[in-house]
């Protein structure tokens, strides 16, 4: 598992399973002949993606980021449709930790789409129980609310197995909370109407979690969004201002569903100046 000191703050990924998305819907109305020498694409079309939760420790706190695909949560159809080739090894990879997911005191939702949400729930005697029993579960008021009660769009990626089961352990926000003087989350919409951004600072360290603001770091211009978007033009806006400051604070910016990268720095002229690769055999 790949590891990243933050200060205090030790992040560390875990395995939240594999998908693949077409490329064309991942970057929305960019040119496959531009975003194609950034990304790789198999045949079809779909390029390889992560979905890979972040567990953040502080001294004896653990704080999880987004939650992964989740096990037995997707029918065979949706499997095919997502190009999911292996659903979340979430659990298994806290015992390798010699943890279990009891041990997870705050989970810290960018949004709840379900490849972020499945893993919020787990099957238990034929019943969706919450998989994070001691955890409070922050996300936007926006979000939750939308959760809860999708529109035509967005009930294809808001499941209420998701959500029913976790409903009295969710700490609603309006704009922004301190989870605790190390962790900021912030609400920025534009991937969806209450996503959220997760700011990290330790000892004068910092991160940026950009979520599906910046899904990989082929994203990285700020007009190249995904066609998932809800709100495409408060993505573009959001995440050129928040990788503006990332880079003047020479912060970190960490990856969920990238393939490639963990996290990496950027300079002001786009190039890599440190980073944490994805490790494989």
């Amino acid at each position: 598992m790949e590891t990243l000191s933050l200060g205090e703050l030790k992040l560390t990924w875990l395995d939240g399973g594999d998908n693949h998305l077409d490329g064309g819907a991942m970057f929305g109305v960019v040119p496959k002949a531009l975003w194609s020498k950034k990304y790789e694409e198999n045949e079809k079309n779909q390029i390889p993606l992560r979905t890979d939760p972040i567990l953040i420790q502080k001294e004896n706190k653990n704080f999880l980021i987004d939650t992964g695909l989740g096990v037995a949560k997707l029918t065979e159809k949706q499997k095919r449709n997502f190009g999911v080739t292996r659903e979340s090894n979430l659990i298994p990879a806290l015992k390798e930790l010699g943890m279990s997911p009891e041990n997870i005191d705050v989970v810290l939702m960018t949004h709840l789409h379900f490849d972020h949400a499945c893993g919020l729930t787990s099957v238990k005697e034929g019943q969706f129980v919450s998989t994070f029993q001691n955890a409070e579960i922050f996300v936007t008021k926006t979000e939750w609310d939308e959760m809860r009660s999708p529109n035509l769009r967005s009930r294809n990626t808001y499941w209420k197995q998701n959500w029913e089961a976790i409903s009295k352990q969710v700490v609603p926000f309006e704009e922004s909370v301190s989870v605790i003087s190390e962790i900021e989350m912030i609400k920025t919409g534009g991937h969806s109407g209450g996503h959220a951004i997760i700011r990290l600072e330790s000892d004068g360290h910092v991160a940026y979690h950009l979520g599906d603001l910046l899904g990989t770091h082929a994203h990285q211009n700020p007009l190249w969004v995904m066609a998932y978007d809800d709100y495409p033009v408060t993505s573009v806006l959001q995440k050129e201002r928040w990788l503006k400051k990332a880079i003047d604070e020479k912060a970190w910016l960490t990856f969920y569903h990238d393939y490639y990268y963990r996290a990496l720095t950027w300079n002001d002229k786009g190039v890599i100046v440190d980073s944490v690769k994805i490790q494989r055999d």
